[in-house]
């Protein structure tokens, strides 16, 4: 076993589990630092939470520290992983997270598989990628979004990501963050993504966005009255 605190965050991996890379960013503290960045950044409390991408759940307790875990719903399509997730909350003391297995996507049928590719480390792992494959569940974003309503939305999908700009999200959104994988898709499809969360009201937000992560935050006009949840929006 390997044992690490990162961001007030105790984390437990068994061993194999994680490449000796994974293991140097959990030693030296740069694991998911963009993720845990957007998750500071955005995450207040008694706003709702939708992760896509859960990982080894570092980032969704950060979540669940902030928001409360009865805010936050997790997806996590590597079979592998949710011991090891469900293993963070524990030993953290967030019970009450809405931990689901499966693989986050555009619009599918209910029931739907797929092969989900596992690759050596877990990081990297997606569907249609390369490595063991796995059958997982469908599960679609809309679908999501419609049963949590959410305010804050987060995502490392592998490329899925894709396929989640083709109905309008109904939910009262506030920060969305996404790692963007173009080597996956052409930038037609990150035009799409980016005219989609603008005709949502949404804009660049660059507090959040590095590289490939990319986000946005609610913008506000005169006219609109802000959520009480949502602090000095202006800031």
């Amino acid at each position: 076993m390997h044992d690490f605190r990162l961001n007030g965050v105790s984390l437990r991996l068994p061993a194999g589990l994680a490449t000796p890379a994974i293991l140097e960013k959990l030693a030296d503290g740069t694991y998911e630092a963009d993720e845990a960045r957007s998750a500071d950044r955005c995450v207040r409390p008694g706003f709702r939470v939708l992760e896509l991408g859960a990982g080894i759940g570092y980032v969704t307790a950060m979540c669940a520290q902030r928001a409360g875990p009865e805010n936050v719903m997790s997806v996590e399509a590597n079979p592998g992983l949710l011991p090891v997730i469900r293993d963070t909350l524990g030993r953290n003391g967030l019970v009450g997270v809405t931990l689901i297995h499966g693989a986050a996507t555009g619009p599918v049928e209910e029931g739907a598989m797929a092969d989900f590719s596992v690759s050596d480390g877990y990081t990297g792992s997606s569907l249609g990628g390369k490595g063991r494959a796995v059958p997982v569940p469908l599960v679609s974003v809309h679908d999501l979004i419609r049963a949590h309503k959410p305010h804050v939305i987060l995502m490392d999908v592998e490329g899925a990501e894709a396929e989640m700009f083709s109905r309008p999200w109904k939910c009262p959104l506030r920060f969305c963050v996404m790692e963007l994988h173009p080597r996956k898709y052409p930038a037609r499809t990150i035009k799409k993504i980016v005219d989609f969360m603008s005709a949502m009201d949404m804009t660049y937000d660059p507090v959040t966005s590095r590289g490939k992560v990319l986000g946005f935050r609610k913008v506000w006009g005169a006219g609109d009255d802000p959520d009480p949840l949502d602090d000095d929006p202006g800031s």
